[in-house]
């Protein structure tokens, strides 16, 4: 049986290439004074300003908002750390969130089943709810959780454990759903189900190892909760 589920964000509620390739290319624009820097700057981020994708093992697909500054604060003039990440985390509360499915649709159903629903995400808490509160699905979740919200962020399960003493919930009968193995990990470490979602950049191979289940995006959770609970 399955009684409640936490999210990531980025990459599993919202595509991450259509959003953040946005959030990537205007903080670009505003940390660099010509193409080749920004074209340098983008390498840092593993980002291909060209092409527009990012490589696997980018820092801005599951590292925290501190710690994306700290990688990229050497490359940049007139910035502290601190500076850095505020300015960071103004402009990713800006960032056009594209839905990766109808969210509405799917996590209402999910709620309407009786389902507890979390966020634990590595942006952090201001910007997570206004990008849910955009996309009309904030009231939809009794629980959100950035980096800077008191738990850490993923891969350790801090922010998991939260949500499970917040609500009294067991964490066998909780799944976190996420698109990186980052997700996964903080899953297991927590000791929830972990189901890979593809809507972000990591592919089927790299999540399979370390997911109970791999689906397209979020539209195959009720399908899956219905295998598990009449299994």
């Amino acid at each position: 049986m399955l009684d409640a589920l936490i999210f990531d964000k980025d990459g599993t509620l919202f595509d991450f290439r259509a959003s953040w390739g946005a959030w990537t290319r205007s903080l670009l624009a505003v940390l660099t004074t010509d193409e080749a820097s920004a074209r340098a700057l983008g390498r840092v981020l593993g980002f291909d300003t060209v092409t527009g994708d990012f490589s696997p093992d980018s820092p801005v697909i599951a590292q925290t908002v501190p710690e994306i500054s700290a990688v990229i604060l050497p490359h940049v003039q007139g910035h502290s750390l601190q500076s850095l990440t505020d300015f960071m985390t103004t402009l990713s509360a800006e960032a056009p969130m594209v839905p990766a499915v109808d969210l509405r649709a799917v996590l209402g159903g999910l709620k309407a089943r009786g389902m507890t629903l979390g966020l634990a995400t590595n942006d952090s808490e201001v910007p997570a709810r206004a990008h849910l509160a955009g996309a009309g699905v904030l009231e939809l979740f009794d629980f959100v959780a950035g980096c800077d919200s008191g738990w850490g962020g993923k891969p350790a399960p801090g922010q998991l454990l939260a949500f499970v003493a917040a609500h009294g919930l067991d964490p066998a009968r909780t799944a976190m759903v996420g698109d990186s193995k980052h997700d996964l990990d903080a899953g297991r470490a927590a000791g929830m189900k972990a189901v890979a979602v593809l809507t972000g950049i990591a592919t089927r191979a790299d999540l399979a190892p370390h997911a109970d289940v791999v689906l397209a995006d979020i539209t195959g959770l009720a399908g899956w909760i219905d295998g598990l609970n009449h299994g």
